[in-house]
């Protein structure tokens, strides 16, 4: 078991305990490796290992050619595990949802550096070569055309980081999907308070003596503070109020989670997944965007403010992009309202909709 586990998901897991949804359809897992894969920095790996679960069978047309392949993609720290969940899986793969998992071929990715795809943690440590956002969408691509010979996808969505790759999918390769939908993420370059707290992992974990340049035999005490980051910045200030009303029980959630946390965590790995995002520009390229596009975004998000204004006039150069702000209320978490499909599920099936005729016109 990789020890790379979502911060997000372990976040959610104590928010979310007891929350009702439907069942978890059955998956399969498996590896492809990608050959002399060379990354942006040019350092070169000779075999990159990129995770995946499937969920539902490929559909073919006559040519042979898949034409039901969903792709879906994590966020920072995460995995593609952290869908296989009732308030996600369940409220979108099962019968008669969204992506019925009888109707889509839907393909969950670990990312470069997270999950049981290649790490830091798997032995090169900080030899590991330097990845950013386009590499890991590079890597995705290939995993699907030349691991499972996809070349076409019905749509392509992600949370959070995932949600900003959704929006380079869209750039690099604009023809491939027939509808984008990204969650809780904007579409410019990291800056003001979401670059902050990640400047604040990176430095703690950098300048922690005991990292020791990457060659430690017992976690840093810097991992420590890299999860009391992110367990700030993943929920809301009024569910942390109602579930913390006091000192001492918000020194106890946090105790809790974050010794949870540093068990399923490394360093390393959390220190290039975050530093990772440097690379991220999407905004001088969005009119080139083809496919329909739905960004959704969340009116409590502490990483992604609504009152920038920056999603509304992104969305307004893509040529068939809107945004939807989903309002706070008693269900949203903040940042980590995109893993509760049932809030914005709607929307999805709206995007379906309206993509329809691209997808049957191929």
């Amino acid at each position: 078991m990789a020890r790379m586990t979502a911060i997000c998901s372990l976040a959610l897991a104590l928010l979310l305990a007891g929350t009702p949804g439907g069942a978890v359809p059955p998956q399969t897992q498996g590896d492809v490796i990608l050959k002399d894969f060379r990354f942006a920095s040019g350092e070169t790996l000779p075999d990159l290992r990129i995770h995946y679960r499937a969920i539902g069978e490929p559909n073919r047309d006559e040519s042979g050619t898949i034409t039901n392949a969903v792709l879906v993609l994590h966020g920072t720290t995460g995995s593609g595990a952290q869908f296989v969940r009732p308030e996600f899986a369940g409220e979108l793969f099962e019968s008669g949802q969204p992506l019925d998992a009888a109707r889509f071929y839907i393909i969950l990715p670990d990312g470069i550096g997270h999950g049981e795809s290649s790490k830091p943690s798997d032995g090169l440590r900080a030899r590991f070569p330097r990845y950013g956002y386009r590499d890991m969408v590079e890597a995705q691509h290939r995993l699907l055309t030349e691991g499972l010979g996809i070349d076409h996808l019905r749509l392509v969505m992600g949370t959070s980081m995932g949600g900003m790759h959704t929006w380079l999918w869209g750039e690099v390769h604009p023809g491939f999907m027939d509808a984008l939908l990204p969650l809780a993420c904007l579409p410019e370059q990291i800056s003001g308070r979401n670059r902050v707290w990640r400047r604040v992992v990176i430095d703690a974990i950098r300048n922690d003596p005991a990292w020791n340049g990457g060659e430690y035999t017992v976690q840093p005490p810097s991992l420590r503070t890299a999860a009391e980051m992110l367990f700030l910045m993943s929920s809301n200030p009024i569910v942390r109020r109602r579930e913390m009303p006091t000192l001492a029980s918000s020194d106890q959630a946090l105790d809790a989670y974050v010794a949870h946390a540093i068990e399923a965590l490394d360093a390393n790995d959390v220190l290039y997944a975050v530093a990772a995002s440097e690379d991220y520009d999407p905004g001088p390229a969005l009119e080139t965007i083809r496919a329909p596009l739905l960004a959704i975004n969340f009116a409590d998000d502490l990483i992604n403010p609504p009152e920038l204004g920056v999603l509304e006039r992104a969305t307004a150069r893509v040529p068939r992009g809107r945004a939807v702000i989903i309002p706070n209320s008693e269900e949203t978490r903040g940042h980590g309202t995109h893993t509760l499909a049932a809030l914005w599920k709607q929307h999805l099936i709206e995007l379906l909709e309206e993509s329809g005729l691209a997808s049957t016109g191929r």
